[in-house]
């Protein structure tokens, strides 16, 4: 196949894929669901040799989780899918309406942004997510799936490929690009390509951006930061720390720094390192936070619990065995490491002043992705969320909401820690633009160059 071919194919077939009415692209969408339900074994036998290939291979367990595609993710897939059909349709909104002048109307209207090429990690469920979001968003959309997931991929692909093509939707709807060297192909096809949105480590991203004059969405890292407050409720608190780093560590808004207030240091870290342990997290830290907690088990404050004690949290151990007290050596790390992604049981701990000097910490070492503040005081709350220059800021709650189903998008395409045209969790109005419609009856600028007639500028 060449890319570059295919892709002049469907810059072709966009416009039509844009003028896809709303019944025909949901059609399309309740197919597929009917499709994988359908096929669902076919899949999970696909699935099942990426499977083992990965750990024959030896493959991070990390990615093996990613890769991994069962019932309850089919069954989330599906759920985001029923969701997005039920969502309103992105396209053809009539954002301004204006008469410049009598008889001179001009509209601004949402329309697809066109052909968008998405490269992402080995998730089959990312597959269909970025498929069902561009097909609602009326988008053309060339797929490249890690190469971890290909037997799962090409199955899925073709499920949802064929889907959507007998619902009604143009043969160039939607394209998979299978090869690793088909991806500097694709970077290649400015002019025919309009948007890329690559998700990945931070060093793939990296190299999308060099490498192609195709705009590009996404992020390069997620770096995610907690901050617990001098007035935070610990019992409140501790939960929302570990699910944020534990629940799913290989994601990009698991948390991977926890800033503690050198007030309540001495009281909060045997609570949270205890719960965090617990869980199997590795702690590194600054030197202050190493030399604390050898005096806090020193003191006898830290170490000796039993696994999950102290904290209602769960644990596989819980109440069975203590926690060996090498678990709580905390590496030291110098200050340039706090710009590091883990993307596994590993946490960075510091000690900070105040939410200043947290939001300050926050701003030079994160990714702009996802950050959160645990307090009970409304003024360092606000200080916080209007101080933090991030995607996602938060309070009281897991950095891990950040996700496009549970924003209630349908799913999302990935996440942009950029600022221009989308933000965060990118959905269906992130896969949108505009273009103007202005309707006149033979008007002339040269007659309001001279002053022969006048703009009134009236809004409907």
């Amino acid at each position: 196949m060449v890319v570059r071919e295919e892709a002049r194919k469907m810059k072709l077939a966009a416009p039509h894929m844009a003028a896809a009415s709303e019944e025909t692209r949901n059609a399309a969408l309740a197919k597929i669901i009917e499709t994988l339900e359908e096929n669902r074994d076919a899949i999970f036998r696909e699935n099942a040799a990426d499977v083992q290939a990965a750990e024959d291979a030896n493959v991070a367990k990390a990615v093996i989780k990613r890769l991994k595609f069962d019932e309850n993710k089919l069954r989330d897939a599906i759920a985001g899918i029923r969701q997005m059909i039920g969502l309103e349709d992105p396209v053809g909104k009539v954002t301004l309406r204006r008469e410049l002048d009598e008889g001179l109307v001009l509209q601004r209207v949402s329309v697809p942004i066109g052909v968008i090429g998405v490269i992402f990690e080995a998730r089959p469920d990312a597959l269909i997510q970025i498929s069902a979001l561009c097909i609602k968003s009326g988008n053309c959309a060339i797929l490249k799936g890690g190469k971890e997931t290909a037997r799962t991929n090409k199955i899925l692909f073709g499920l949802v490929h064929g889907a959507a093509v007998a619902a009604g939707l143009p043969e160039s709807c939607l394209l998979q690009v299978e090869l690793h060297n088909e991806i500097d192909e694709l970077l290649k096809c400015q002019g025919d390509v309009d948007l890329l949105i690559p998700r990945g480590s931070n060093q793939f991203v990296q190299y999308i951006m060099d490498n192609t004059n195709i705009p590009v969405m996404g992020h390069a890292a997620g770096i995610c930061h907690i901050y617990l407050d001098e007035k935070a409720d610990l019992a409140k608190s501790v939960p929302v720390i570990v699910d944020a780093k534990t629940q799913y560590p290989a994601v990009c808004n698991a948390v991977e720094t926890l800033l503690v207030n050198r007030k309540i240091a001495a009281d909060a870290l045997p609570v949270v390192l205890e719960a965090l342990v617990a869980k199997g997290v590795k702690l590194r830290g600054t030197k202050e936070v190493a030399e604390l907690v050898k005096v806090l088990q020193a003191a006898g404050k830290l170490g000796g619990q039993k696994a999950g004690a102290g904290v209602d949290v769960t644990c596989q151990n819980a109440g069975e065995s203590l926690i060996d007290a090498g678990a709580y050596d905390v590496e030291v790390m110098g200050e340039e490491d706090f710009a590091t992604e883990y993307t596994d049981l590993i946490i960075s701990l510091k000690l900070v002043e105040d939410v200043a000097e947290a939001a300050d910490h926050v701003n030079k070492f994160g990714s702009h992705h996802t950050d959160c503040i645990l307090t009970e005081d409304d003024a360092a709350a606000e200080y916080f969320l209007q101080m933090v220059d991030s995607a996602g800021v938060y309070r009281n709650c897991s950095t891990r909401f950040a996700d496009g189903f549970r924003y209630g998008f349908g799913a999302e395409v990935g996440v942009s820690t950029g600022k221009l045209h989308a933000r965060g969790p990118v959905g269906l109005e992130g896969l949108v633009t505009y273009k103007y419609r202005l309707i006149g009856n033979g008007q002339l600028v040269g007659d309001y160059v001279s002053g022969k007639k006048q703009f009134h500028h009236r809004d409907f």
